[in-house]
């Protein structure tokens, strides 16, 4: 058996289903006899103190919420070196999505009960001048982090088709930009310019609520899977954003597809910038041409899965 486990709770995750999902979880652990404690969140900044706070006293962090918690608090364990779980509750769950774990919260909290742990990547990425925060699935900038918002902002749709709706509705108000890529560090070398939709970098398959935006990404390679969505018309992206969810867009002429371990992007205009579901810290908007540096962080989770 594992534990103590610390629940943190983000009761603004999927407007409110992560109080439901808690009183699952919860039940399933008390069931299994899993010593745990319960802590709920104000804000994202006060989620990752409650983590460290957990991770100092020797508990496992288990993040109660979507992405944008399960990204921050995956952060604040591997800077600590505690265990950690993700009991899922937002609109996307692609982190748990990737990892295997049920996303009906009783069947996660049995993983925590009696699962194993699986060490897997992280990535580091830094706007500007801003601080390092570490996340967990992708960081994007263009056409995903402007739906991002409009998703975030969004009260009269609910759950994951929040996403592809977002996505048309930034497509339809989008207007040009230019991307410098340049890949450094220990990965293969070289830069990129060109005009298009964006950029998204990636750790992890899926972003958006199971849209496989990067297909061949894994989470245990030490690399970054890195794609550019070239200018094209519109016509021909929406093209693009129909085969993302199957993760047959890699074949298209509009796409390019790279991995590294580190890379800087910069666009030519203000756009926000983005990770696992939320705006990063200096990224709303990140100003025109500044770097925004992402890095690979290799084996830096310890996380719960079920059992194989």
């Amino acid at each position: 058996m594992n534990g103590p486990f610390c629940l943190v709770v983000n009761p603004a995750a999927g407007r409110g289903r992560s109080r439901r999902a808690l009183a699952d979880a919860t039940a399933a652990l008390d069931a299994a006899a899993v010593s745990y404690h319960v802590r709920e969140s104000s804000s994202l900044d006060h989620a990752r103190e409650l983590a460290a706070r957990a991770a100092g006293h020797g508990h496992v962090v288990v993040a109660v919420g979507g992405d944008g918690t399960a990204g921050a608090l995956a952060g604040v364990a591997a800077s600590e070196g505690a265990g950690y779980g993700i009991i899922p509750a937002g609109n996307g769950n692609d982190f748990a999505r990737v990892l295997g774990i049920p996303f009906e919260a009783a069947a996660a909290a049995r993983a925590l009960a009696t699962g194993q742990q699986r060490e897997v990547d992280l990535i580091a990425v830094r706007a500007g001048d801003q601080a390092e925060v570490i996340v967990a699935g992708s960081v994007y900038a263009g056409v995903p982090s402007v739906a991002g918002e409009i998703a975030n902002q969004t009260r009269w749709l609910r759950g994951p088709a929040v996403y592809p709706v977002s996505a048309l509705r930034a497509l339809a108000s989008w207007t040009p930009a230019s991307f410098h890529i340049e890949f450094t560090g220990d990965g293969p070398a070289g830069i990129q310019d060109f005009a298009g939709y964006a950029v998204v970098v990636a750790n992890s398959a899926y972003f958006g609520a199971g849209m496989k935006v990067a297909p061949t990404a894994e989470l245990d390679d030490g690399l970054l899977d890195v794609l550019g969505m070239r200018h094209a018309p519109r016509l021909a992206f929406l093209r693009v954003l129909m085969r993302v969810r199957s993760g047959t867009h890699l074949g298209l002429p509009q796409i390019s597809h790279d991995r590294g371990r580190e890379v800087t992007i910069t666009v030519d205009r203000d756009l926000p910038a983005a990770a696992d579901g939320d705006t990063l810290p200096g990224g709303a908007p990140l100003p025109a041409g500044t770097p925004l540096r992402i890095r690979a962080l290799p084996a830096a989770l310890r996380v719960f899965v079920p059992a194989s």
